[in-house]
């Protein structure tokens, strides 16, 4: 994958899989602790401040790939975890493929604050 070791691609999962647990934390103790959409709209709030943090350590840490090149990695984490293991084993059906606020927004969301703390603190990168 992209010319990397594997010791460099596990650590960019985990650091997805960091961003998506919190995001996952967010939405089962919002949807515990009030209305679902309340929850919804606080997972859409939270999601991009989880992977800004996220990428924030991982570029000023490790930096193995450029901002668009982890945007995309995480966001293809995020919704191949969301469409098997949420969507289909736990939620059993695709209905939250359906709410732009609970499923596309935190999508975009988390891709574009990846890719803009990407620019804002990786060196040497060619797409910034």
């Amino acid at each position: 994958m992209f010319g990397l070791a594997s010791r460099q691609i596990l650590i960019i999962l985990i650091f997805a899989f960091i961003g998506w647990a919190a995001c996952g934390a967010t939405m089962g103790i919002g949807m515990s602790l009030t209305t679902i959409d309340a929850a919804l709209i606080i997972h859409a709030i939270g999601a991009p401040v989880y992977f800004i943090i996220v990428s924030l350590v991982y570029f000023k840490r490790f930096n193995y790939t450029t901002p668009l090149t982890t945007g995309a990695i995480f966001i293809s984490f995020v919704v191949i975890v969301d469409f098997f293991l949420v969507a289909l084993a736990i939620n059993r059906n695709l209905d939250m493929f359906r709410s732009f606020l609970g499923t596309w927004l935190p999508f975009i969301l988390i891709f574009s604050a990846t890719w803009v703390m990407g620019r804002v603190t990786a060196r040497g990168s060619s797409d910034r």
